[in-house]
């Protein structure tokens, strides 16, 4: 199976300090790729370039063979790639079903003058956005909050809202960052459960998340970061092992005996 997303040697430099440096690693579809390391790792900043937040000062972001590095954000929607944010970006006083509708803006390019004038084809594409608004909703489980003020559901349904809206622009790859954060078990449940059944259809995903049992249950591949550096990559198995991550996450040294550090 050919790479959907490919990250070569990505680095960025704020200041003089090398917050990110020379990372690389592929993403296939339908697979489940998530990056960790401890606080300050660099995994943020390292999204912020492959999503075209922040341009690299080094390396390329790869998608299905065309180099998109530095690419705005919605020129990279539309060729594919859509993100969720760690901090929510939903409008509260909004229904559930209008923040998701909002998600299919980048993806119709009707005249400007059309939609303003509520001519035929803008409100075709808006009854088509509407529809494909509510079939996500029940995708994710809010088919019954589709009237109700986003503001009034609970945290873990506005993670699944928030994907939902990612998941209108019908992306090839999908990055969640921290889709989990601030989430009981039963509301991570639920996003575990969502985040496998989108790789299930062939979409990529590429995930941010510090819940270490989320990521060790559904992940196919691991890239562990600490200092702006991959310092380990795998399936969940191998890195668990690895000696680097054990000494990063527990902040002791590469071979220290970890019973007198």
């Amino acid at each position: 199976m050919s790479d959907l997303l490919s990250i070569e040697g990505l680095g960025i430099t704020f200041g003089g300090l090398k917050a990110v440096h020379d990372v690389s690693f592929r993403v296939r579809p339908g697979e489940i790729v998530s990056v960790i390391g401890p606080n300050g790792a660099g995994k943020t900043t390292l999204f912020n370039m492959i999503s075209g937040v922040y341009r690299p000062g080094a390396g390329r972001v790869v998608l299905e063979g065309d180099d998109v590095t530095g690419m705005e954000p919605h020129l990279l929607a539309r060729r594919g790639m859509s993100r969720t944010f760690q901090n929510l970006q939903i409008f509260p006083s909004m229904t559930a079903l209008e923040n998701a509708v909002t998600g299919y803006h980048l993806q119709e390019r009707g005249p400007v003058l059309a939609d303003l004038l509520g001519l035929p084809g803008a409100r075709a594409r808006a009854r088509r956005a509407e529809e494909g608004a509510r079939a996500l909703l029940a995708r994710v489980g809010l088919e019954r909050a589709a009237e109700r003020a986003a503001g009034n559901l609970s945290y873990g349904s506005l993670k699944r809202l928030e994907i939902a809206r990612a998941l209108a622009l019908e992306p090839k790859v999908l990055l969640l960052d921290e889709p989990a954060a601030g989430c009981n078990a039963v509301e991570t449940e639920e996003i575990d459960h969502l985040i496998a059944e989108v790789a299930a259809s062939g979409v990529a995903i590429l995930l941010v998340e510090h819940d270490m049992k989320m990521v060790m249950r559904i992940s196919n591949h691991i890239v562990v970061l600490d200092h702006g550096e991959k310092i380990a990559e795998g399936d969940p198995a191998t890195v668990s092992r690895n000696p680097a991550v054990i000494a990063a996450y527990l902040g002791v040294e590469e071979g220290q005996d970890h019973a007198h550090g």
